[in-house]
């Protein structure tokens, strides 16, 4: 999301739409993620059930949940999530769609998780834009809403004011993209570690792949690549390098690098030197030319330049709003 909005370091109100027959998996996925913020003692993150009317709402696994507050709860709340929707996608409320709108005028961040993109886009907050949902609802949602431009092959899409994304498990991912952008990466990555979750999935990464979590065993030459290239970022790793570490040709290593991440070699690589980069700005007082040195970079011209492209802000800037230390200092 947008990581000059003020409100998220000290408390924030995450309201989140409940409605009957929404899957207890769907509903719990911003709770875990955005309360574990809390229960870290990172931040006074709270979130709160809302549906169109204050009462209860019965799960798909047939458990009735209540007290679930009415529509009113989203007006005061800082961010509002549709952590998912009805599989005949049906036309949002009026309530809902009302509610979504208003936080949306107000300057409140809009989440639609999974199939919640259907209302959101309903709602009229992505037309022409980007947007990802499961891809099982790709085609009815490109018939109704033929201006929004759908991208299967991403896990998320955040244009700061609205994030969607794809299939169950990018919930996940988008609600982490949230901790970090609001917190820093080390908030991030200590929720994940909590609740042992892969602390940063990219939203680029392809919705579904052959093997969407890259196999430990030892007789895997990508998993032992990968493991290998991060304990050696401050290296020139081009794909011939890469390559030959794993004894695979250019052209298979390649295809089975994409088989196993969903992403290219290049793309891998940039980002986990980003968030090697990203750690140092929290956590030392190291110069930006160090932090460039070390995380592979090379200068610090190329770090601002893939950091500015990643983050849209500057490792000045994002040092200074997300300095671990200094919260810690007397």
């Amino acid at each position: 999301m947008d990581s000059g909005q003020s409100v998220g370091r000290d408390g924030m109100r995450i309201a989140v739409y409940a409605f009957d027959g929404a899957t207890m998996f769907h509903l719990a996925v911003p709770q875990m993620v955005f309360d574990e913020v809390a229960r870290q003692g990172l931040a006074g993150w709270t979130t709160v059930l809302f549906s169109d009317q204050e009462g209860e709402v019965t799960t798909a696994e047939g458990y009735r949940l209540g007290k679930v507050e009415g529509p009113e709860a989203a007006e005061a709340a800082d961010v509002v999530v549709v952590p998912s929707w009805f599989d005949d996608g049906r036309l949002p409320s009026d309530s809902l769609r009302q509610v979504l709108q208003g936080a949306h005028g107000r300057g409140v961040p809009i989440l639609g998780l999974c199939l919640g993109a259907i209302p959101v886009a309903d709602a009229g907050l992505l037309a022409g834009r980007r947007a990802v949902t499961h891809w099982q609802a790709f085609d009815s949602l490109a018939g109704r809403h033929p201006d929004i431009a759908l991208d299967q092959s991403v896990l998320y899409i955040d244009h700061g004011d609205v994030l969607t994304s794809a299939g169950t498990a990018s919930a996940l991912d988008a609600c982490l993209h949230l901790v970090r952008a609001r917190l820093g990466a080390e908030a991030a990555n200590q929720v994940a570690r909590s609740l042992v979750i892969a602390p940063h999935r990219e939203g680029g990464q392809a919705q579904y792949i052959e093997r969407p979590v890259p196999s430990r065993s030892t007789d895997d030459p990508i998993s032992r690549l990968l493991e290998w290239a991060l304990g050696h970022l401050v290296e020139p790793l081009t794909i011939d390098l890469l390559a030959a570490q794993a004894h695979l040709s250019r052209r298979t290593f390649v295809r089975a690098f994409r088989a196993a991440t969903g992403t290219t070699p290049a793309a891998w690589i940039r980002a986990r030197r980003l968030d090697a980069a990203r750690r140092l700005l929290e956590t030392t007082d190291l110069s930006i030319e160090q932090v460039a040195a070390d995380c592979g970079f090379g200068n610090a011209v190329t770090l601002r330049q893939n950091f500015a492209a990643a983050f849209s802000t500057t490792p000045t800037e994002y040092r200074r709003r997300f300095d671990v230390r200094a919260e810690k200092a007397p």
